[in-house]
């Protein structure tokens, strides 16, 4: 089936995407700025900044501003292919076209299993956290919680857009309240770490890299796990108003986000409170708030983290249908997955991720045990996939458009391809770091074994594809 024959199909008219892909274009700057901004805050904050502060100390902050340019670079690259040409299939459509077939394929089944995977464990997660409150079966929760957002990714992409702005206006609110929070103990001396608290904490407890250099490398893998979705807004491309206008502005956010969520929040969270006193499982908000006195923090916490959970849980459920999609359409998937609803959402594909979502969820309840714990721990490895796509694309995107082989974008990269490349050296040592570390080498046993899967099945539709079309290089 071709794009221009799904694309008759019921919905594809008013507000339709401009493509020829057959979506609506229903999300507003409002809630683009949101996606983006709710993309760059996750429970990897909330929850895993306990872990990592344990292993580096105050010299977290530098990590997370390190790798926050970075991100910044990776996500510059993505807004110039974006205004080159702003698709709903994203890093698939641009890595078929600027790799080859193969690499689209790989980009998008990968991109594709990263949302079904964090999918599952956030929805568990969410389901978890319920029970803080009331005593519920945590099957129920995590049942009610995956058909509830399925249904609202299902009836529109503008509701999409509405959950993900309200539950990106709860993260943002919390950690704006825990700074100035922080910032009040530290001018006005109130609450019960008043007196103790100081910005010299950042140096004064075996100074700013306590555990030396080596172990605040290793909290990198950490670091960037932390930032894994902030690239779905490129996948937003296709349903968004005026995309030329709204994406810059969005990615262009992604500096001082990254300097006040991350950096802000750690060196008041840290100022508060030693870093001495954080431990890993939990929550720095969680210490904070103790370390305070406020016996509401966990309380609070919780609820952001569930907010969180539910998130990412929506934004998988919205990422995987449009990327089978993008596969089906260019033959690379089953053409189930090319049809839309009325409302110009993907139904077979939201569909399928959907089911699979829910049985890993009872799989991870009645049977929980190492085999899951390596398939999640393949989400990280598989998420930095599609970083390594937005920048090698954009490499040789830019040659072209500099050699007058394509049109140049409205929104140039700036540095590249020179911050590309560094961006990719980055994502290259954390990889290495990953192969160090005993806990997340598991990560990369599972890459192989994906790839010979994916290279199998390649080869099974190139032979059963008679022209050949969908296999051919695009220029």
């Amino acid at each position: 089936m071709t794009s221009a024959q799904v694309d008759q199909q019921p919905g594809g008219t008013e507000g339709a995407a401009d493509g020829g892909e057959g979506y609506q274009r229903g999300l507003g700057a409002r809630q683009i700025q949101m996606i983006a901004i709710g993309g760059a805050i996750g429970t990897g904050l909330f929850l895993g900044a306990g872990k990592a502060i344990a292993k580096a100390g105050p010299s977290l902050i530098l990590a997370y501003a390190v790798a926050g340019l970075v991100i910044f670079f990776i996500m510059r690259a993505l807004g110039e292919l974006l205004m080159y040409r702003p698709v709903s299939g994203s890093f698939s459509e641009y890595a078929r076209e600027f790799v080859g077939p193969f690499a689209g394929f790989v980009t998008g089944w990968t991109y594709w299993l990263f949302w079904v995977v964090t999918g599952i464990t956030e929805v568990t997660a969410a389901a978890t956290y319920m029970t803080y409150w009331w005593n519920i079966p945590q099957w129920l929760s995590a049942l009610v919680f995956t058909v509830v957002l399925y249904g609202a990714n299902l009836i529109s992409v503008k509701l999409f857009g509405e959950l993900e702005f309200w539950f990106s206006m709860v993260k943002v609110t919390a950690i704006v309240g825990m700074i100035l929070i922080c910032a009040g103990v530290l001018t006005l001396g109130f609450s019960d770490a008043g007196d103790t608290a100081s910005v010299a904490h950042l140096w004064n407890q075996g100074g700013f890299f306590p555990q030396g250099v080596g172990s605040t490398l290793m909290t990198l893998q950490i670091v960037m796990f932390a930032f894994l979705a902030v690239e779905l807004v490129g996948v937003t491309a296709g349903e968004s108003k005026d995309p030329e206008t709204v994406l810059p502005k969005a990615i262009n956010t992604v500096p001082w986000r990254i300097a006040v969520f991350y950096v802000g929040a750690l060196i008041m969270i840290l100022s508060v409170v030693p870093w001495t006193e954080f431990q890993p499982g939990v929550s720095p908000f969680v210490a904070a708030f103790d370390k305070m006195g406020l016996g509401v923090g966990a309380a609070i916490v919780n609820f952001v983290v569930l907010t969180a959970a539910l998130s990412s849980c929506n934004s998988g459920m919205y990422s995987t249908g449009r990327m089978l999609r993008d596969l089906a359409l260019n033959g690379q998937g089953p053409k189930a997955f090319t049809r839309l609803t009325r409302s110009g959402t993907p139904l077979i594909g939201t569909t399928f991720s959907a089911a699979l979502m829910l049985v890993g969820v009872w799989l991870n309840y009645v049977a929980p045990g190492k085999a899951f714990e390596y398939v999640v721990s393949f989400a990280t490895i598989s998420g930095m996939w599609a970083w390594i796509m937005i920048l090698v694309c954009q490499i040789r995107y830019r040659a072209k458009a500099d050699r007058g082989e394509l049109p140049g974008s409205s929104f140039r990269a700036p540095g590249a391809p020179y911050t590309s490349w560094f961006a990719l050296a980055f994502i290259v040592m954390v990889v290495v770091m990953m192969g160090i570390d005993e806990g997340a080498r598991v990560s990369l046993y599972c890459a192989p074994v994906w790839g010979l899967l994916l290279g199998v099945a390649y080869l099974v539709l190139k032979a059963r594809d008679p022209d050949g079309a969908a296999f051919a290089k695009r220029s």
